[in-house]
């Protein structure tokens, strides 16, 4: 393994200015990289928080052994702990409240997020009700929350949804299974820590659908209505990193350089985020997800070659396409998916053509959905999800 790792060599040659290199126009207020990495999480909490904080995190985290380090980090920088450590993937409202009532009343001036997005949107949930009060579905929408929160620290062991670098919590709730994205700038991480070396116990199912999920992060964000500049260069670093990156981990899950690569190519991804949005290849595959329980990283890979085809025949938005050096996107995309194991096909899911119209209804609806570059009918996503399932009128 290399002693040291930095986003300079990894971002050389790409034509990156050095404000997108280092992350300038990330929600998080400071980002580190850099292997072994996770030791400085109590030196950073403690600069923002000096009493006792909530460590949210999951099982496998546990198991891997990352939460016992980041608590040790915080307890030797003078930090008292509090644990959370049942975060489930997809994370509802029963999970914020869940974490929230491991505190049972007792105050916190911090919070750690350690985990996948599942951990990172469940902090961020918490820190929501924590300070602000209500249920989650008041912060539904974008600057909603009137009063400080606490100061977070953000630490991803998946390289996917990038959430470290962006100012939403996605919350689904509890009952209906309707996803909210809640949106405010004071929920950003104060400190986001990018160690390569927590990716490399991700199971290797975890590191496939997290990968696809952040090309599709990376690819959607290029071309959504709310592009931009500064979104465009991300979306490029990010998609280039992950296109060489991703393919090798999945060759050699020990390289870590590899996963370096992806692990900031994730982050950057979550930065074009933050400044663009995400398009049709998210909104058709959240019903996936509620109706059938495709997990996030198969939905959105199993959808994204058939929205680039449909996004291409826009001329306009072909040639964005092109600009990340591959003439066929989605073929490479298509490539992609085969060689980590993920969906292909919808049929894999047990997929019911009678369902195709309440898919398409609810995917139309969907807040993404208003920012792909093409604008898309109820009847256009139920061509997405006959192509997607070779179901045929």
């Amino acid at each position: 393994m290399p002693e040291t790792i930095e986003l300079e060599e990894l971002t050389r040659g790409l034509g990156v200015s050095e404000e997108v290199a280092t992350f300038a126009h990330a929600a998080a207020r400071e980002v580190i990289f850099g292997k072994g990495e996770l030791d400085v999480v109590g030196e950073k909490m403690r600069a923002h928080a000096d009493r006792r904080v909530l460590l949210v995190t999951d099982p496998g985290i546990v198991e891997a052994g990352h939460a016992t380090r980041a608590r040790s980090a915080l307890e030797d920088a003078g930090l008292e702990v509090v644990v959370f450590d049942q975060v489930h993937e997809n994370p509802t409202t029963g999970d914020v409240d869940r974490c929230l009532a491991v505190l049972d009343g007792e105050a916190i001036d911090g919070i750690v997020g350690l985990g996948g997005g599942s951990s990172m949107d469940t902090a961020k949930g918490a820190n929501f009700i924590y300070t602000n009060g209500g249920e989650m579905k008041d912060y539904w929408g974008v600057g909603k929350a009137l009063k400080p929160m606490l100061p977070m620290v953000a630490i991803p062991t998946t390289a996917g949804t990038g959430s470290e670098c962006q100012s939403f919590a996605l919350i689904a709730d509890r009952k209906t299974h309707q996803k909210m994205a809640c949106g405010d700038k004071k929920v950003s991480a104060a400190v986001a820590i990018l160690d390569p070396e927590l990716t490399l116990t991700q199971p290797a199912s975890v590191t496939a659908h997290t990968g696809i999920d952040a090309i599709a992060h990376a690819v959607e964000t290029l071309v959504s209505k709310k592009r931009n500049a500064i979104s465009i260069e991300y979306s490029k670093v990010a998609f280039a990193l992950l296109n060489e990156g991703f393919e090798a981990v999945i060759a050699d899950p020990t390289n870590l350089e590899a996963r370096a690569r992806v692990l900031a190519g994730a982050a950057y991804a979550g930065t074009a985020i933050e400044n663009s949005m995400l398009g049709a290849a998210h909104s058709a595959a959240n019903p996936l997800t509620a109706h059938y329980g495709v997990i996030h990283g198969d939905a959105v890979g199993v959808m994204l070659p058939h929205v680039i085809r449909l996004n291409s025949q826009n001329g306009e938005v072909g040639d964005l396409y092109l600009e990340l050096g591959e003439p066929r996107l989605d073929e490479r995309i298509e490539v992609l998916l085969e060689r980590s194991g993920t969906m292909r096909d919808l049929r894999e899911t047990g997929f019911e053509a009678d369902k195709i119209s309440v898919l398409a209804a609810e995917a139309s609806g969907q807040w993404t959905a208003q920012f792909n570059p093409v604008e898309l009918t109820v009847d256009d996503f139920e061509g997405l999800y006959r192509e997607a399932s070779g179901v045929t009128l």
